[in-house]
């Protein structure tokens, strides 16, 4: 197992540890459900040092992104950051990711953790000579501060960056806690607000402490893995590997959004076809209607018994008390409102289709 730059850390908060992707990460401290509440009603920080960082430059470098991802690079500006997918030539999902433009001629990647090495693979192998990439994703570290109350605790630390100029989906890099070019991004995986903080790994430890302490006053918790899967749920956010993967396309995902037909891309056709003639099946989420939580791979079928689809992720929605999931379903039946059945076990349990996201 890796380990991250903060991983003594983790220890000296006893904090539960788990391998995920290929790393020792922590999945919860004081517990996931009061990790989860800090997060909505005040803040928290996570470490996700274990995602991949890539910078793209290069006189080709707009083109080329623009060419292997769904959404429109050219429509970003600099400082903007834009949520996108890689389609894999086949109508399914390489990766989804991050894409953060510095200039027309720079760029940053945020891919997966359980991904670096294939997505680095398909990007440098389809390469132009005019485009140069680096793969820094073992030299950052990266805290996410997420809740409410982030910008007003972490201001402090960064008195020549006004936090809340720093809109949805924009960055900025400048000297935080007196560490000099971290990536300060309003971005984050749990619909709470808050930022993501990219920090060379041999300042990670320093940050760390500097954001613990600037959020003592305002009930900050160190939060795992298991609240920002809670989260991001809660959210209706896909989970690569749960919720899309390589067998699944952007059109069936409800990610025709992030799916840009005004530029030529991996299966534009194939997708610009699924959007125009529709699909048989669509990921919903749904609540249950009869206690029972939702498992991934649970069968999903109808009144008759007769198989829809299946469940990709399903939890207790902490912030409400439902019992949530996300799944496939045949079109037919992927309409709010559509009664759906959960197969848990061998019995049957109601659900019903509802939209997204769960926490309004």
């Amino acid at each position: 197992m890796k380990r991250t730059a903060l991983y003594s850390k983790h220890l000296a908060l006893n904090a539960k540890m788990v391998p995920f992707a290929g790393y020792d990460m922590p999945v919860s401290y004081s517990g996931i459900k009061a990790e989860h509440q800090s997060v909505r009603e005040r803040l928290g920080v996570f470490d996700v040092s274990h995602m991949g960082e890539f910078f793209v430059e290069g006189e080709g470098a707009e083109s080329f992104l623009n060419s292997l991802t769904s959404n429109d690079v050219a429509a970003l500006t600099d400082g903007k950051v834009q949520y996108s997918c890689i389609p894999n030539g086949q109508g399914g999902i390489v990766d989804d990711l991050l894409v953060y433009r510095y200039s027309s001629t720079r760029y940053l990647l945020v891919v997966n953790a359980s991904n670096i090495e294939k997505d680095w693979k398909w990007f440098f192998s389809r390469k132009p000579e005019n485009v140069s990439m680096y793969n820094a994703s073992d030299d950052y570290s990266l805290l996410a501060v997420q809740g409410p109350k982030t910008a007003e605790a972490l201001q402090a630390l960064c008195p020549e960056v006004n936090l809340a100029d720093l809109t949805y989906y924009t960055f900025t890099t400048g000297s935080m806690a007196g560490i000099a070019e971290v990536i300060i991004s309003a971005t984050g995986y749990t619909g709470a607000g808050g930022f993501e903080l990219y920090v060379k790994n041999e300042d990670a430890e320093k940050l760390w402490d500097a954001v613990m302490a600037a959020g003592e006053a305002h009930g900050i918790l160190p939060c795992g893995l298991g609240c920002r899967d809670t989260l991001r749920l809660e959210m209706g956010f896909c989970l690569y590997g749960n919720d899309i993967n390589d067998t699944t396309s952007p059109i069936e995902a409800g990610l025709g959004w992030i799916t840009k037909f005004n530029k030529s891309f991996t299966d534009k056709a194939l997708l610009e076809k699924q959007k125009a003639e529709g699909v048989s099946r669509k990921l919903v989420g749904f609540v249950m209607q009869e206690k029972g939580i939702p498992r991934q791979h649970y069968r999903i079928a109808d009144a008759n018994g007769e198989t829809l689809g299946e469940v990709t992720s399903g939890s207790e929605s902490l912030s409400t008390g439902q019992l949530i999931g996300l799944g496939y379903v045949a079109t037919s039946h992927s309409k709010a409102g559509s009664e759906i059945y959960i197969d848990i076990r061998g019995r049957l349990l109601k659900a019903v289709v509802t939209k997204l996201p769960f926490l309004k």
